[in-house]
């Protein structure tokens, strides 16, 4: 058979990955990398590296709290024009508390918004498409806040509380900070308070229909009635 010639569909079939393959740190383009490191300090972000080379190349990494992947910036270490890098996620619980913090520790934050059309979200100079305050009932995934950093890169900070199915993997959940479990189990109790006036009666079985609902709701899965 030639180069040219199509393969079958069986032979072409994608099989699941078998490697892991996590995704750790991503790259921003910066200016001044001292001054994006005191911002960075200033959030509160966790310094996890800062090395210099003799042939001019340094990095930085600093990691947002309870995040699994890091954000690296320097000199030699990417060829984007500073502030290029734009929408960068930062998925939160409650996103009126996460802008209050960053509000505190000196970020200008934008006030939370919903987007009024598809992708505004994304929106920088032209924010017409936003719509004041969080999405209607609080839908997960809807709503959102943005700050920049000195050279302004962008990052966007999203609110969701219950995945989508088959974002998570179930053998692998778990929250990240006290904060995220704090607001979780508000959710599940008053979730549950609901349940309880449904039945008509107390369930005295709470703490399994907590684990159930906190499960659920991470993972995508059909919530507990």
């Amino acid at each position: 058979m030639s180069s040219t010639e199509v393969r079958n569909d069986e032979s072409t079939a994608v099989s699941p990955a078998s490697v892991d393959l996590k995704f750790e740190a991503v790259v921003i383009p910066v200016t001044d990398v001292d001054r994006e490191k005191e911002f960075y300090t200033r959030l509160g972000w966790r310094l996890d590296a800062d090395f210099a080379f003799d042939n001019g190349f340094r990095v930085v990494q600093f990691t947002p709290p309870g995040s699994p992947a890091s954000v690296q910036f320097g000199t030699n270490i990417t060829s984007a024009e500073p502030g290029t890098a734009q929408g960068l996620y930062l998925v939160v619980s409650d996103v009126e508390a996460a802008r209050r913090d960053l509000l505190e520790h000196g970020a200008e934050v934008s006030e939370v918004f919903h987007p009024g059309a598809p992708g505004a979200q994304f929106e920088v100079a032209e924010t017409s498409g936003r719509v004041a305050g969080p999405a209607d009932d609080r839908s997960s995934y809807g709503s959102f806040a943005t700050f920049s950093d000195p050279d302004g890169n962008t990052w966007l900070l999203q609110e969701v509380t219950e995945r989508l199915p088959g974002r998570v993997d179930p053998a692998e959940t778990m929250y990240t900070s006290v904060e995220d479990l704090e607001a979780a189990l508000k959710r599940a109790a008053a979730a549950h308070g609901e349940h309880e006036a449904r039945t008509g009666q107390a369930d005295a079985n709470w703490p399994a229909w907590y684990a159930s609902y906190m499960v659920a709701e991470r993972t995508g899965t059909e919530l507990p009635q």
